[in-house]
């Protein structure tokens, strides 16, 4: 199944395994999400990930939530940017999350960071999603 928007689509998969408390979700593989992904695991919202070779060729990406006490660590994740309209900031307007408790995921010229992280690189770009 081919989606127009893969970046919805993965928040989208990790939003519903959260509410039906599943320790693992399956995502189609590609290198954009696995760098999101990869932003998630640094920052500490998600335990892992692991891409899953088939025998037919396509790849999956197998993500391990997390969750304390019971509760998931992502309280919300909200996209920001769509194919409809997108929303590009320069590093002086990179939006705080919750006062700086979330992050936003931006995707700059130096490839997908987190914003604190687009800060000290001094690099602006289009905002992805914001984690609370």
């Amino acid at each position: 199944m081919s989606t127009h928007d893969p970046i919805s689509d993965l928040i989208t998969r990790i939003r519903n395994a959260q509410m039906r408390t599943k320790s693992k979700v399956s995502t189609p593989g590609s290198k954009m999400r696995a760098n999101v992904l990869e932003v998630l695991k640094n920052e500490g919202y998600i335990r892992g990930f692991a891409s899953v070779e088939h025998s037919s060729g396509r790849s999956e990406l197998e993500i391990e939530l997390k969750y304390f006490d019971g509760e998931p660590v992502i309280r919300e994740i909200e996209r920001v940017s769509k194919p409809g309209r997108r929303v590009y900031v320069s590093v002086k307007n990179l939006p705080r999350v919750k006062n700086g408790l979330g992050i936003s995921v931006l995707s700059t010229p130096k490839g997908i960071m987190a914003d604190h992280d687009a800060r000290d690189a001094n690099v602006g770009g289009e905002v992805l999603f914001t984690v609370f």
